[in-house]
């Protein structure tokens, strides 16, 4: 159920995505900066922390090579209902996101993106690969390998001193 699939990806920066326009997005884009990745929902218990300190820490570290790749997801509890326009809306008017945000997309199941088994894949949990809820984090080297996952009770802020030394490294 929660077991690792194999992925033939070695690097974040192999996958393209959707916006939350519908268009392609090359991940390679972000060669060179420091990435985390977050499933974001809008109705959650957890939205209002997350969401503010994600913006905090991406207006404090965006000029360094920091950048923030938010995808919806409406998988838990059903708590990211709307359109992928809306959750995108909610993100910059609500919070003030500079950041993008992305296609909604699965995180688990058969039907999880790409981008997600290779994430999840890539750093599995002593309960499995799973996504277990909304605001699980990704950080990803400037390489685009997957350096630590964080739980959604690990806060933004909470990993920052782990963000600063990603960007320290060449």
């Amino acid at each position: 159920m929660g077991a690792s699939v194999s992925v033939p990806e070695r690097s974040v920066h192999q996958f393209t995505v959707k916006d939350s326009s519908g268009k392609d997005v090359n991940l390679s884009i972000y060669q060179g900066k420091v990435l985390l990745l977050v499933n974001v929902a809008s109705k959650c218990g957890f939205t209002e922390s997350n969401y503010t300190q994600l913006t905090e820490l991406y207006r404090k570290y965006k000029d360094q090579g920091f950048e923030i790749l938010a995808f919806p997801c409406n998988q838990f509890l059903y708590q990211e209902p709307g359109t992928s326009q809306e959750a995108h809306e909610f993100a910059c008017t609500r919070f003030q996101a500079e950041y993008p945000v992305f296609q909604k997309i699965r995180v688990n199941g058969q039907n999880a993106a790409p981008l997600y088994k290779f994430l999840k894949a890539s750093k599995p949990t002593f309960l499995g690969s799973r996504i277990k809820w909304n605001f699980t984090k990704f950080l990803v080297s400037k390489d685009g390998i997957v350096i630590d996952r964080y739980g959604t009770m690990v806060t933004p802020l909470s990993i920052e001193k782990d963000i600063k030394k990603a960007l320290e490294e060449a």
